[in-house]
């Protein structure tokens, strides 16, 4: 993952363009049946409109003494996202006003757009701009702003029970050079959408979207609703899932989904120190699949969300910041989701009364000190099976991760003491 990271980091991204292009070419190659659509300029999505599409060719600023600063090439975030074209020569006074810069963090170039709104401006580190002598300065933006296509990508995989029934997964690929937000959570889905591919056993089909944040989603959703509140039954925004300092659950809207109950049990036993959000700390996408009248149940599991550590939207946020054991962790936390999906399911003894489990070699047949804890979990377990309630619910009253609930309920089953309701 770190490296599909690293070959994708300097890809120019934004809401529309080549760098969206180009970025899922890559991820083709390792999803092959992944689905490139365009949606023109000027679709009408809801209250949205596709904006044009923005191309950037080439970028800087010649300094009077002949420096070339703030280089796109160097950077792609010494760009305001969506800057007009311009060409010309400006005094220190006058460019000092398409200048963006941080003064808390002197050494970061911020990451700033204008999608709305027509302008053009550059990102640098506030030490260098500090240090700008008076002059004259050329700048040139060799950019495009015309018709073209907002460009998304979606890969389905069908069911093994063919029960219509399907869990989502949503991540964006927006962001330029950024790496914990957003490139570590295109990599993850895309190593997420190998392995469900490869699960010799499917109850869920898998709708898995790549798309430019808010616009994209929001067109998707224009696109497609009704097929997804009559399909959907849990589904996780993908963001912010490559670093090594924390896990973070933000709720749906509702709070209340299988989306959430599974998400919330499993950062419990992989992570207790996780930090729990509310909808009212939203800021990704969770913002357009939970909104009033789409009600999708989808949840959000990162490691440090977004703008809760320093070096987000800034270079700071680099390939040092997103780790392989980080990125596998966010990989763990989402792949424990799914497979608890999976494996949910509402289940009753087949017998009254407490089972016989030594008659089927479930017991040990020497009773002392200490053997009841081998057999705890299954005990347990059967004690809660009374076919009103779900296997999650039964893991969170029994305070056991539910995978480890996995193989002693095929025993069970087995050995016919469990049936599914």
């Amino acid at each position: 993952m770190h490296a599909l990271a690293s070959e994708l980091f300097p890809l120019p991204r934004s809401l529309t363009g080549n760098g969206v292009r180009d970025t899922l070419k890559i991820l083709r190659r390792h999803l092959p049946k992944l689905q490139i659509h365009e949606v023109p300029t000027g679709t009408k999505c809801f209250d949205w409109v596709v904006p044009p599409e923005w191309n950037c060719r080439e970028a800087f600023i010649l300094t009077p003494n002949g420096d070339r600063i703030a280089d796109f090439a160097v950077s792609n975030l010494h760009v305001v996202g969506y800057s007009t074209p311009v060409d010309a020569t400006l005094s220190l006074e006058e460019l000092q006003q398409h200048l963006y810069s941080l003064p808390e963090q002197p050494d970061a170039i911020p990451y700033i757009t204008s999608y709305y709104e027509e302008r053009w401006g550059f990102c640098l580190t506030h030490r260098q701009r500090e240090g700008l002598e008076p002059g004259k300065y050329t700048v040139r933006i060799d950019s495009k702003l015309a018709p073209g296509s907002l460009t998304y990508g979606e890969f389905f995989i069908p069911s093994n029970a063919g029960n219509g029934q399907e869990i989502f997964l949503s991540t964006y690929i927006c962001h330029p050079s950024l790496a914990n937000n957003e490139l570590s959570g295109p990599v993850v889905t895309t190593f997420l959408a190998k392995w469900i591919a490869a699960l010799p056993q499917r109850n869920f089909s898998y709708r898995i979207v790549f798309i430019p944040e808010t616009i994209g989603s929001i067109a998707y959703l224009s696109r497609n609703l009704a097929d997804m509140k009559k399909r959907i039954v849990a589904g996780f925004n993908v963001s912010c899932v490559g670093d090594d300092r924390a896990y973070s659950y933000l709720p749906s809207r509702s709070g209340d989904t299988p989306a959430d109950r599974v998400a919330l049990h499993v950062l419990k036993h992989i992570s207790p120190g996780f930090v729990r959000y509310t909808f009212l700390d939203r800021g990704s996408d969770e913002r357009q699949y939970c909104s009033p009248g789409v009600d999708l149940p989808v949840a959000t599991v990162m490691r440090t969300k977004y703008g809760a550590y320093p070096e987000y939207h800034t270079s700071l946020d680099d390939l040092n910041l997103i780790t392989p054991s980080g990125l596998s962790g966010g990989f763990s936390a989402l792949a424990h989701c799914i497979l608890c999906l999976e494996k949910n399911e509402t289940l009753q003894t087949t017998v009254l009364g407490e089972p016989q489990l030594g008659q089927r070699g479930l017991y040990p047949t020497l009773s002392s000190k200490g053997t009841m804890g081998e057999v705890k979990t299954m005990m347990n377990l059967l004690a809660y099976c009374d076919g009103k309630q779900d296997l999650l619910n039964i893991a969170e009253t029994i305070g056991v991760p539910m995978w480890e609930c996995f193989q002693v309920v095929e025993t069970l089953k087995a050995n016919q003491l469990l049936r599914s309701v």
